[in-house]
């Protein structure tokens, strides 16, 4: 009996291991996903006043998502951010995850959008103020424009912060 249950055991646990290497792939990033890879500066503005971070982008959790770690560089600002950005290829979405080190409750909820034209894209739903993020790639110079809007109770948008992103 012991030696039916131990058989039975290792049966359902090797079912369990040929189902998941059966999984399907995860699908290679877009190639605006893969040119933000690597260490950048971020010099730009945060509504008005002068701001600058460095940041370092790579993939994460096997290539589902690339992974940009911020870290403001210019004092007073001690603002820290990690941003995951995914590519869901059935829907051609992308989905973002803003964590950052001011308020907790901003990590939720997650944005969407999509990848057109050297541009990802997404809107982060925030309760009253929606956020509009443009991360706008430039392969003749290698460099990026990062737009963050703030929606407006008339349908507007109004400038929270931009950077111009380049090389470290």
């Amino acid at each position: 009996m012991r030696l039916f249950m131990a058989d039975s055991l290792l049966t359902s646990l090797a079912a369990g291991v040929v189902r998941a290497q059966k999984q399907a792939r995860i699908p290679e990033r877009p190639s605006e996903m893969k040119a933000l890879d690597g260490n950048w500066v971020m010099p730009g503005d945060i509504m008005g006043k002068s701001a600058i971070y460095k940041m370092a982008a790579s993939p994460f959790l096997q290539g589902a998502f690339t992974e940009q770690q911020m870290m403001a560089l210019q004092v007073p600002s001690e603002y820290e951010a990690c941003v995951f950005i995914g590519f869901e290829v059935e829907g051609q979405i992308v989905i973002v995850c803003w964590m950052g080190c001011s308020e907790t409750k901003f990590s939720i909820p997650h944005g969407c959008e999509s990848i057109t034209d050297n541009m990802i894209q997404f809107i982060i739903p925030y309760e009253g103020s929606p956020f509009r993020d443009k991360l706008k790639y430039n392969p003749d110079t290698n460099t990026w424009l990062f737009v963050f809007e703030v929606s407006q109770p008339d349908g507007t948008c109004k400038h929270f912060a931009r950077y111009s992103v380049c090389r470290d």
